[in-house]
């Protein structure tokens, strides 16, 4: 077993200690009415005398009643606070956990994998909300149970009492052996279940890829691997539960029979009387249940302890990309100046830099198209303008502000990054326009629908706005999307707006037309990066990368003059298209 964490646990439960401390003194006064309730049944048996009236025994029988009946009331109200208090800690911690995985730097969520977060966040934290809630309540009700049950068992008969609980170690031992075999198992369980939904999601996204290359047998196959796999771990896990359950209650039988057994020679010698013994059977069967369940609860509480440990680790990690300890204020509206001085950039691991000693000055209000072959860092530069990955300071600046001096909200508010792949969530058209602004009014929705050349599709939608996109926008042409995606920058009027290959998807008339649309009916500065050299020709300038660098920087029609990356890249595009018509 891990070693205890009890500072963790402490952490966690420290502002429920009010309720905890109820839940305990309402388990305390359970197991104090459960010893003195074969008390009670004790005193009425040996009472049977020849005198006995039926008033006395109905008497006596509706006063245990009452005691059981306040036991069980009262075991209720413990299970509910106990029990309570994990699941409140299970709600406050995952709403913890998505807040702090919200404010991580995209790359290390891409390097992790969303299916290690899910899984953090769904069965971890429900471990951590069973050791907290059922691993407490049960180990506090066994520990209680012994300790006022064992006493009033050996105050009745020593000897029987030690007879009756020899079987206990073995019953503890079954457990302990079965319970890590069934977490195992569970487990097991769990992950070919997650395979299984993990394919049938990857099945449905990618549905007309299948379509296209014939795979449905293959992935009918697939799907019957990982479904047969679930069943066979369903059924062990059956089966081991099957097994256990029916030894736990032999044991317990076996128990029994011997203290009836040395019970009824005891009552023969007058050494025990029969009210004794009837109270020693009630006690043996109340230790069975905390006895049995404990071997359980020590594999909950070491799976909940490796679960906080995963958890913490998540918690512990702080974002690459955080707000400046000393932000700087935005005292003036921002124009859209972006500014870079030797900008550079390596990626963890790389030989050589990504971006290197990039200078270049783009006024408020331009149109810059930035081209290049691929891998030349085009896309690493919109990232790292809108902060997605993590430069050194005084590299590059928005309106003479150092980007890392601001807060990301503030700088994010100013800057629209569109990618090429731009998500679209399952919802209307109108909401994906407006997710930027919620608040955002249906002029709105259509004027930026309409600057992104998407509002003629709208209308061909039979509901229009309303219309749901589906998951990632599949109901929706790649162009759409894309256009979505623009729009949906477009209507926050940011004063910059960066366009990572978020046009790749349209044609080039109707690229030439966005970019019109844009620089006339907005006053923001544009930076698409794009390698749709067509496109690029409508723009102010073309900066030209090439390994990271810029090597060549001018108007469209001045670079294809000039001899250069920037002409072969054109003759080829020109190329490719005289093929294309042919």
């Amino acid at each position: 077993m891990n070693s205890l964490r009890l500072d963790l646990i402490n952490k966690y439960l420290k502002s429920h200690r009010r309720t905890l401390i109820l839940g305990g003194i309402t388990l305390l006064i359970v197991n104090l009415l459960s010893v003195a309730i074969p008390m009670e049944v004790k005193e009425i048996i040996d009472g049977l005398k020849d005198d006995f009236t039926l008033a006395d025994i109905f008497k006596q029988a509706g006063w245990i009643i009452v005691l059981a009946t306040a036991m069980g009331v009262v075991r209720l109200l413990s299970r509910q606070l106990v029990f309570g208090v994990g699941r409140q800690v299970e709600v406050e911690l995952r709403q913890k956990l998505f807040n702090h995985m919200i404010h991580q730097d995209p790359n290390w969520l891409q390097e992790v994998g969303s299916g290690e977060i899910i899984t953090r966040s769904t069965s971890d934290i429900e471990n951590i909300r069973r050791l907290l809630g059922f691993a407490i309540l049960s180990l506090t009700n066994t520990f209680l149970a012994y300790a006022f049950t064992l006493p009033a068992m050996l105050r009745i008969d020593p000897l029987m009492t030690l007879a009756s609980i020899s079987l206990y170690p073995l019953m503890l031992g079954i457990v302990g052996m079965f319970g890590g075999r069934m977490v195992r198992q569970r487990k097991r369980q769990q992950e070919s279940l997650s395979a299984l939904s993990e394919l049938i999601q990857e099945d449905l996204s990618g549905i007309s890829a299948i379509k296209i290359y014939g795979q449905e047998k293959s992935e009918i196959k697939a799907f019957s691997t990982l479904n047969n796999n679930y069943r066979d771990s369903a059924i062990k896990l059956a089966r081991t539960a099957s097994t256990l359950f029916p030894l736990l209650q032999g044991i317990s039988s076996i128990s029994l029979l011997i203290l009836i057994a040395i019970g009824s020679g005891r009552i023969q010698e007058q050494t025990i009387t029969i009210g004794g013994l009837i109270a020693l059977i009630l006690y043996v069967e109340r230790l069975v249940f905390p006895t049995a369940l404990l071997g359980f609860t020590l594999n909950t509480f070491q799976l909940g302890q490796v679960s906080l440990d995963r958890v913490e680790k998540l918690l512990n990690r702080e974002s690459l990309i955080q707000d400046p300890k000393d932000p700087v204020s935005i005292n003036k509206k921002i124009k859209g100046k972006l500014e870079a001085r030797n900008l550079s950039f390596k990626y963890e691991g790389s030989k050589q830099n990504t971006l290197n000693n990039l200078n270049f000055t783009i006024e408020p209000g331009e149109l810059i198209a930035i081209v290049g072959p691929i891998g030349c860092g085009k896309t690493t530069l919109s990232r790292v303008i809108g902060r997605m990955i993590q430069v050194s300071k005084k590299q590059l600046f928005l309106d003479g502000y150092d980007i890392l001096d601001l807060r990301l909200h503030d700088l994010r508010q100013n800057i629209a990054l569109v990618p090429q792949e731009g998500y679209l969530f399952t919802n209307s058209l109108a909401d994906n326009l407006r997710y930027g602004d919620p608040n955002a009014s249906q002029k709105r929705v259509e004027t930026s629908a309409s600057q992104a050349k998407l509002i003629d599709d709208v209308r061909g939608f039979p509901n229009g706005f309303n219309t749901l996109v589906g998951e990632r926008g599949i109901t929706l042409s790649g162009g759409q999307r894309q256009r979505t995606a623009l729009g949906r920058a477009l209507l926050i009027k940011a004063p910059l707006i960066v366009l990572d290959d978020a046009l790749a998807s349209v044609d080039n008339k109707t690229a030439s037309g966005i970019l019109n649309s844009i620089r006339n009916q907005t006053n923001s500065t544009v930076i698409m990066i794009s390698h749709q050299l067509s496109a690029a020709a409508a723009c102010d300038r073309v900066l030209v990368m090439e390994n990271g660098e810029i090597v060549q920087e001018g108007h469209h029609s001045d670079l294809i003059k000039t001899n250069g990356l920037y002409k072969r890249l054109w003759e080829r595009e020109k190329a490719v298209e005289s093929i294309k018509k042919v």
